[in-house]
């Protein structure tokens, strides 16, 4: 079944397939340009016994669902769609469904099974890994216990020499259950649960989670919320992308860049504590739009921080990406092709730094943005260095858009209010945050209460990317290759 996003569907009118026809109805949308939102499980029956399939398929502002009908098996699509693999191995880990066909077939969370039926999964960790054999050949294991304050994952290198052959990354030390705890909902805690499914990207899942609802109750957000929600959500793209710069500017030992970024960094979280007194936005959105309004005294004194930090960021990060040391260590480390990233589904910075158009604010935008408001930022070589532009390019964007919107607030209340969740309802709710693309999906029940709640971060789709971008590389090229990603631990583990 074919919607909009900004729509609420009944799941009950999508017929289930299959899981022949429903994995050749993917594939078949798949090559159609479709790229892969969600993927998941759904308890089928009393007592959720058995357990289907749903995929949540996206194309410029259109969206496709499929559903299976309840299954123990059906043919892998990751042989032929790169993109799944991923969440193949979830599906299988969370519900018992078997890919029949799937390469290797690992956990991704190490979590619970969500059926009592099942057995019980092994501890993070505790699990094979890719070996690669010869006589020259030797292995090195990072983590997941790493120097600095910094969340917990696992790389194993297979190395000749020096050369990285293969890349292998186990995550699940992050994993809390969040999905889980989310159904039932939405309830008191609902909101904290969203500020905190990455906490570096509040502003992101917390706006996803809104436009969900909104979504589902077919309620328009005020329009003066919904832009000071967007403004908000750019102050964290700038804090972010500016924290990014800095360090990878300090990976390569250029300090001017990564001193000068650290404390410009804390300008913008500053601007959001402005406008909510959180640094990192907790506490501004609210289904409908948001809690707290400005006044002209601090819209004045925001753009004015504003254009500030931007000069000195400018200034910061140009010096960095002019100056040839940092070019030379910049320019081919890391590289992962159009074609690459296309196949295996990259998403946010990373897919643009590889040429392909993908940014929800252009593909999905919400609502009341007018079209291509915010400029697309792109790079070719798909490199450390591409990867360092589309940020550089990005602080431009997100700025003159924040001008431009605070200039120009509509009038009006910053909230609107929403109506009970209705029953048997399925939504989506699909934001650009600053690592990527952002999806939430929500079925209501009976009630309208959460059935089932399913979390996408953009680390979820870009993981493997830094597997990929490292082959081939030195392996003292892999700290700046993974700050260019600077992928989240939690926010993939839930």
């Amino acid at each position: 079944m074919d919607f909009s996003y900004r729509e609420s569907i009944d799941l009950r009118d999508v017929a289930g397939l299959s899981g022949e026809n429903f994995a050749a109805e993917v594939l078949s949308r798949i090559e159609k340009g479709f790229h892969a939102a969600a993927f998941f499980g759904l308890p089928y029956g009393e007592g959720g016994k058995a357990a289907g399939l749903v995929a949540l398929l996206c194309l410029d502002g259109v969206c496709c669902v499929l559903r299976s009908q309840a299954l123990t098996g059906y043919p892998s699509l990751t042989p032929v769609c790169a993109e799944l693999h991923w969440f193949e191995r979830e599906v299988y880990e969370q519900w018992g469904i078997t890919p029949e066909g799937h390469p290797w077939l690992k956990p991704i969370r190490f979590h619970a099974p969500l059926r009592s039926s099942l057995e019980k999964r092994p501890l993070p960790g505790q699990t094979s890994y890719f070996a690669v054999d010869g006589p020259q050949v030797h292995e090195v294991a990072v983590g997941p216990v790493h120097a600095g304050v910094i969340e917990p994952g696992h790389f194993r290198f297979q190395c000749l020499g020096e050369e990285v052959l293969h890349l292998e990354i186990s995550l699940g030390f992050q994993h809390r259950g969040l999905e889980r705890m989310l159904t039932g909902g939405p309830d008191t805690r609902t909101m904290h649960f969203m500020e905190n499914a990455a906490g570096d990207t509040s502003i992101g899942h917390s706006f996803a989670y809104c436009t969900l609802l909104e979504n589902l109750t077919r309620t328009a957000p005020a329009p003066r919320g919904q832009m000071l929600r967007r403004v908000a959500l750019e102050l964290e793209r700038l804090a972010n992308h500016t924290g990014d710069l800095g360090a990878l500017a300090g990976d390569v030992g250029f300090l001017p860049t990564l001193s000068y970024c650290g404390r410009i960094r804390g300008d913008f979280l500053n601007m959001t504590a402005l406008m909510c007194g959180k640094r990192f936005g907790r506490g501004l959105l609210c289904p409908g739009g948001t809690k707290l309004d400005v006044d002209e005294a601090l819209i004045t004194a925001l753009l004015k921080r504003l254009s500030a930090a931007h000069r000195d960021v400018r200034g910061a990060v140009d010096l960095s990406l002019n100056t040839d040391i940092v070019r030379a260590r910049y320019e081919d480390c890391g590289p992962v092709s159009t074609s690459l990233a296309g196949t295996c589904g990259l998403v946010g910075v990373a897919a643009r730094a590889s040429n392909l158009s993908r940014d929800a604010r252009v593909e999905f935008p919400v609502a009341g943005a007018a079209p291509h408001d915010i400029s697309l930022s792109k790079c070719e070589s798909g490199d450390v260095y591409a990867r360092a532009l589309v940020r550089s390019l990005e602080l431009d964007s997100s700025t003159n858009f924040i001008q431009r919107a605070m200039s120009a607030l509509p009038e009006g209340p910053v909230s609107a209010p929403l109506p009970a969740l209705p029953p048997h309802r399925m939504a989506v709710g699909i934001v650009e945050g600053w690592r990527g693309e952002i999806c939430h999906v929500a079925l209501t029940d009976a009630e309208g209460r959460f059935a089932a709640y399913k979390i996408v971060d953009p680390s979820f789709h870009n993981w493997f990317g830094l597997a990929l971008a490292m082959r081939g590389q030195q392996i003292s090229d892999f700290p700046l290759c993974n700050k260019s990603f600077n992928l989240s631990y939690c926010g993939h583990d839930l």
